[in-house]
């Protein structure tokens, strides 16, 4: 009797045992908790290359040479400046200096190629179209030029042209072999020709201010072109043919102006009022061999 109360009692006892059996499954707190990282794909922004064209802004300078013959009274050559001032997606604006005329032009840039079909606006008798290639990374410009009047002396030029800056320096020289050049003359039928004497290399107006001694026996010719070197040196683009004939072959020389009264120093503007005192009544310099 004993032994089934007993026995009973503890079947008793671990029925509710197990009924108070914790059913918390939470995770104790000295467990450390590990997250699964949240996997992203990492996004890159694709962009096309963008080029830079700005190195291909600025001057060059060389030859516009008649491409055919050159009807009568031509001129066969003259210096050409082509600024290329800015690039707007395959829009190209500029303009070009040659023979005392600045014209502004615009086209269209063939980037693949290099290559440019730009037009002067067409309201000037000379305007014309340039089609040209612009080479070694910006340092050459080459093409043609054909103008728009057909009745032309000159209707179609080409040019091979480098890449230069401009900067004033009062210190150029006229070059030792202008000394006994011929001054330009449109007439073949002239049997003398104006020519140059050693006193016009002898003479830098842009920094030395001169005297009537120094200048009151100098011809006409040579004073005509020491003036004119003031403005060459400004990089005046000369209207006047003689000028152009001499200006043209000087290296040093680069048209980018048709205007620069303003630009002149105190001594050139002092110089140039004595020059062409003298000038007026200077005598010609005529050698019968145009030499």
């Amino acid at each position: 009797m004993k032994n089934l109360f007993f026995l009973s009692s503890t079947l008793f006892l671990l029925i509710i045992s197990c009924g108070d059996a914790p059913t918390n499954t939470e995770v104790p707190s000295s467990t450390p908790v590990t997250e699964t990282p949240i996997v992203t794909k990492e996004v890159k922004e694709v962009t096309s290359p963008i080029q830079d064209y700005s190195s291909l802004l600025g001057y060059y300078v060389g030859q516009f040479e008649a491409k055919n013959e050159v009807k009568k009274n031509g001129t066969f050559a003259n210096k050409i400046t082509i600024s290329i001032d800015s690039i707007q997606g395959d829009s190209i604006f500029g303009h070009s200096i040659v023979a005392g005329n600045d014209r502004s032009f615009k086209g269209i840039l063939e980037k693949d190629k290099m290559t440019a079909s730009v037009h002067e606006p067409g309201d000037d008798k000379y305007d014309g179209r340039f089609n040209f290639m612009i080479t070694e990374n910006g340092k050459g410009l080459n093409g043609e030029w054909i103008a728009n009047e057909t009745k032309l002396k000159v209707t179609e030029r080409v040019y091979d042209l480098s890449k230069r800056a401009f900067e004033y320096n009062k210190n150029l020289n006229l070059p030792e072999d202008l000394q006994w050049s011929e001054l330009y003359s449109a007439d073949d039928e002239y049997d003398a020709f104006e020519a140059l004497t050693p006193d016009v290399i002898t003479i830098n107006p842009s920094k030395t201010v001169l005297t009537k001694d120094k200048i009151e026996n100098f011809y006409k010719g040579d004073l005509e072109v020491i003036r004119n070197s003031i403005y060459a040196r400004h990089g005046y683009s000369f209207k006047n043919r003689k000028m152009r004939y001499i200006f043209d072959r000087i290296d040093w020389y680069m048209p980018i102006h048709t205007d620069i009264r303003k630009k002149l120093t105190a001594i050139e503007k002092k110089n140039i009022d004595l020059i062409k005192r003298y000038e007026n009544h200077a005598e010609t310099y005529y050698d019968s061999y145009g030499r």
